[in-house]
Parts: C-alpha cells; structure tokens; sequence
C-alpha cells in the first residue's frame, strides 16, 4: 500500500502488518541490522529526481545551454557525488572537506565549484590546481587574492562574481540569501540607490518592443567636459530641456573618462575605450553635430532625443544606476585580471525553499540586466548567469513544493523575453539544486522511549483549536541528527513504522533525548494511541541538512546513513562510536 507523495516512491506499507518498507525492507530489519537512529537515503530516488531536474532545465531552455550543479550542502558523500554526476550534474562545494570529498569520489576539477564567503588560500589553490568550472567571487577584494594565488601557481582561474539582486525569498530570515544585510555576494546597486528604476525591466517583459535595442547601449549622463555637450544632449527621464545631472547620451569610459564615465564603446579593431567618429548618416545629421558612436550586440547607433522613447530613457537610467554599482565594479576589477582569471559569468542566490518561478524571475531580469550593462561599459558578454537554487520540497503533506519542470519553464519564457528586449543573445543559464535532489529521498529512524502525556490549560493546537493534554513522545536522537526545527522552526511530520497502531489517535510532539526545550524533532502530529516504549517512528524528508548539519551535542553519536534502492541496503556513511569521540580528546 503506498504512502502520501511526500515519503520516497519506493516505501510503502504492508497491508497486512501495517509495517513501513523501504524497497521491501522494513524499518524494524533495518534498525535491527544498522542501529537506531539511523539516516536512510533512497539512492534510486536521487538519481532519478538528479535526471529530472537536468532534463527538465534543458528542456526548458531548449534555445541555450544549461548547466546543474548539486549544492553539496544539503548532503554530500563519496557515493552521492557519483551518483548526481553521473546524472549529468556538477558538484558545488564550500569547504575544503566538501572539496576533498568530491574529488575523493573521482569527480574531475571540470565538474566542480567552489562557492563560499571566507574562502582560504588553501581552498582557492586547490580550486585553480584542480581546474575547477568557476570560483564564485563573493566579496570586492577576492578577485585580486584569486589572481594572486593564480599567478603563483601558472594558472588561469575561471571566476563568477556572486551578486545580491535585492530580491528576496525564502520563507525563513536567515535562509533568504538576497537582500542587502547578510554576508553574502556584492550588490546589484549602489547603496541608497532607488530600486523604483528597475521598474523598467517589468515594462519590457510586458512589452518587449518598448525599448529600441541600439538605445539600450546609451547612458544618460552629463559631459560638461565635452566641448560639444551642450548641442548633444537630451531630455532625461521623466524630464523636459535642462534635465539636470543625466542629460546626454554618451560613449566612452575608459581612462580618464571621469568618474561618470558612461558606456564604453564597442568591441572591434582600433574601437578602443574612447573610439569616436561623427554620425553623418540620416536627414540632419549634420544639424544634430558630432556624435561618439556606441556599439550595440549587432550594429551601432546613433540617437537623437526625438528618436528615444520615455521606455529607452527609464532603461537607460536603470542601467545608469547599475553601472554605478558595486557589483558592476568587481566586475571591472576581474577584467584587470585577465592575465589570470578567466571571467565566465555572474550568479545569484535569493534564498531556500521556494515554491515558484516568480521570485526567480524578478532576479534573473536583474541579472540579464546587469550582464547588459557590463556589455555596454566594457564591451565584455557575461557567457554565464547561475540562478542559484532554492527549489522547494513538501515536508508534510498538503504544503506547497515546486513543480520545477512547469516553473523553469515559465522561468525560460521570462529569461528569452527579457534578453529579447534588451538586445542580447542567450547567455548559458545554471542551476544550484541540492534539497530538491535529495530532501524527499531520505527519512529517518528512531525508537520510541519516555511517553509523557502533559495536561494543559488555555492551549491550543497548531490549526487554533483548544486542548488540554499533549503528549510528549522522547526519541532516541533529536537536535543532533537534525537541528532545523529548533534552528528555523521547521515543520515535519512522523508515522507508526514497525506496526499497524490502535485506530484511536493522540495528540503528540515529538521530542529528543537532548538537555535543550527547543530539542523538538516533531512540533505537532496525531499518532495511535496505543504507542509505546520501543516503538519505531519515522519521520520522512530528512535527506537535506539532517546528516550535514548534525552535531555531536551531549556528545551523542552521529547516525549512520543508509542507503536503499532494488539492489538492496548498504552503509553509505557508518555509525559514530565511543572511540570516534575518545580518540579526539587528545589531552592527558
């Protein structure tokens, strides 16, 4: 008999015993052989959701190439690393552990990324000395130690620049990775900036033939060093004659084009930072004087402010504002270095567990928007934009979980327009899936002990409804084996696994062994009445940030992790021991 779509899609229940199985083994053989608690991990059902998520992005983006990389931090191990690129993906990692791991696994440098916002120079060496697909710069100054330790080592590193998009996402704080107050990443935006003006970039995923896409390439900015400015300019945004600060479109940064220096012109023999040349074409040109021409994608352009519309003017402040920003500058700075680094793109995180497309969306218009802008200062196409993970998963039943094959699409649909709009071509597009992959494949074990019900005044359950007992149900882990209810206030849920229970139900919370009030494995969950000590219960989607994110608190053993499939139940990682923790006490 199966189960609710939450558990993995290989357990079920006897229908005769009422016991849980897992490919046919049931929790208590499995308990009896590997010991409690215990991790079990479905390896079948990695593997398969690891080839739906690469499929499924590729069909999705079936104009552009895409890459999926396995976020390491959700769960990894030597077995899992095979498993996930072998299904097509790449591994990201943060730590040197995680980066020896994968490579342990036989994973190349190619299929590997380094993330993280305190990288060591051990790591960083490691990451150019084994070749890996990018390094994700996450601050101003590491591009300079990455080129640095590049240059030391002979090598070229590929680089990423992590931007804050100032989106934000994710249903807790502290896992919304996108607004400006955290550690990590670099801002799409100068501080203080109004975001109002990207509001532009809704207009033109409305409207995707609102903005002439030459006009798109032009700054509006004042050139009072210009001997011609004054006969050059024109209206700014949302403004008459004398618009003020902003008043002109121009070309040309580069040295000693100022601290306002406007969009560079375009690649191409003798281009150069500052080419100029007089417009001469067209009826009026001559009226109009000389202009310095822009490079667009395909051909250049040259405006007078009859020809720009109120949509080209508000995109050309927007990608005015972005070019005065933070991210925009590391950006600059990696093409300093390009004796040794290698600059393959941008990427953005916004944050976990999110249940559709639409924040997703908001940040890669940004993004698009901001390799367009660099194309427009430095000549220079972003070949990349990584769009980060955060995909949701159902941790009871009737909670939301994201349809990835319907949402990247709608995620495709809006990426196409927009590059559309702005005159770009297609950059390759990555992914950073890693508790969709492995969260619903995993459940966890534990053996019922201390029952105590507590009675109750003024209570009420989680749905509002007032009770007068609860009923205290101590396991045999907790916040060891997995912190996030007590660190987020993560919901799960738990079921009767060795046995068919009484058809009479009691209102539980589901706690550990650990000296801590907080040490909630299950806030609230109705369960047979008839429990008892010894009992086994199970408590599925653990497969992400359970065993990563474990602790030796009280100093409890780390469970082992099992894995299952049809070929049978094996030990993935094994159980800590007595003497694992004796023999790191070291001291006489």
């Amino acid at each position: 008999m199966a189960i609710t779509p939450i558990w993995p899609a290989a357990s079920a229940v006897d229908s005769e015993t009422g016991a849980l199985t897992f490919h046919g083994r049931t929790a208590e053989s499995l308990l009896d052989e590997f010991g409690s608690p215990l991790y079990l991990i479905d390896t079948d059902e990695v593997r398969d959701r690891a080839r739906h998520f690469v499929k499924a992005a590729a069909d999705a983006f079936h104009t552009s190439t895409t890459h999926v990389s396995f976020a390491g931090k959700a769960f990894l191990s030597k077995e899992i690393v095979r498993i996930v690129t072998e299904a097509g993906m790449l591994v990201d990692t943060c730590s040197m552990g995680e980066m020896r791991i994968a490579l342990a696994a036989g994973a190349p440098g190619r299929r590997l990324v380094l993330h993280g916002n305190n990288k060591t120079d051990e790591e960083i060496a490691l990451a150019i000395e084994e070749g890996f697909a990018k390094i994700v710069v996450d601050s101003p100054d590491e591009p300079a130690r990455i080129a640095a330790i590049a240059e030391k080592l002979g090598k070229r590193a590929k680089v990423m620049l992590r931007v804050t998009a100032g989106i934000h996402a994710g249903g807790h704080e502290y896992i919304s990775t996108a607004h400006e107050d955290q550690k990590f990443g670099v801002p799409l935006l100068p501080t203080g900036a109004d975001a109002g003006v990207l509001g532009v970039l809704d207009t033109l995923a409305a409207e995707p033939d609102a903005a002439t896409p030459a006009a798109t390439n032009a700054r509006l900015v004042e050139r009072g060093d210009h001997p011609q400015s004054a006969s050059r300019t024109a209206p700014a945004s949302g403004s008459g004659e004398g618009a003020g600060p902003r008043a002109g479109f121009v070309s040309g940064s580069g040295e000693g084009a100022g601290p306002r220096a406007g969009f560079v012109s375009g690649s191409g023999e003798g281009a150069g930072p500052r080419a100029e040349s007089v417009s001469g074409s067209g009826e009026g040109a001559g009226a109009r004087g000389a202009r310095e021409l822009q490079y667009d994608v395909k051909y250049p352009y040259d405006l007078s402010h009859e020809q720009v519309s109120e949509t080209d003017k508000a995109l050309a402040e927007a990608m005015s504002t972005v070019a005065d920003g933070p991210a925009l500058a590391v950006l600059k700075d990696i093409l300093r270095h390009q004796d040794t680094l290698e600059l393959v793109g941008i990427h953005s995180h916004i944050g976990s567990n999110i249940h559709d497309a639409d924040a997703f969306i908001q940040a890669a218009k940004r993004m698009m928007l901001l390799r367009k802008t660099f194309y427009a200062t430095d000549a220079y196409t972003l070949p990349e934009v990584d769009l980060g993970g955060g995909y949701s998963v159902a941790y009871t039943d009737g909670e939301d979980s994201m349809d990835v094959r319907r949402e990247l699409t709608r995620l495709a649909e809006a990426v196409t327009g927009i590059n559309r709009a702005l005159g770009m071509p297609a950059p390759a597009i990555s992914f950073e899936p890693g508790r969709w992959i492995v969260a619903p494949a995993g459940v966890t074990l534990y053996r019922v002990g201390t029952i105590k019900p507590v009675h109750l005044s003024d209570a009420k359950d989680k749905a509002g409804e007032p009770i007068t007992e609860r009923v205290y149900v101590s396991v045999d882990g907790g916040m060891s084996d997995n912190i996030r209810p007590a660190l987020y206030g993560a919901d799960y849920t738990a079921r009767l696994a060795n046995r068919r229970g009484s058809d009479e139900t009691m209102l539980v919370r589901v706690v550990g062994m650990h000296c801590e009030s907080g040490d909630i494995v299950v806030h609230e969950v109705r369960l047979p009445a008839d429990l008892k000590r010894g009992d086994i219960l199970a408590v599925p989607v653990t497969g992400a940030y359970g065993r990563t994110m474990a602790s030796n608190y009280n100093q409890a053993l780390i469970p082992a992790v099992v894995g299952v499939s049809e070929s049978g139940a094996h030990v993935m990682l094994r159980r800590q021991t007595i003497d694992d923790l004796l023999s790191l006490d070291v001291s006489e």
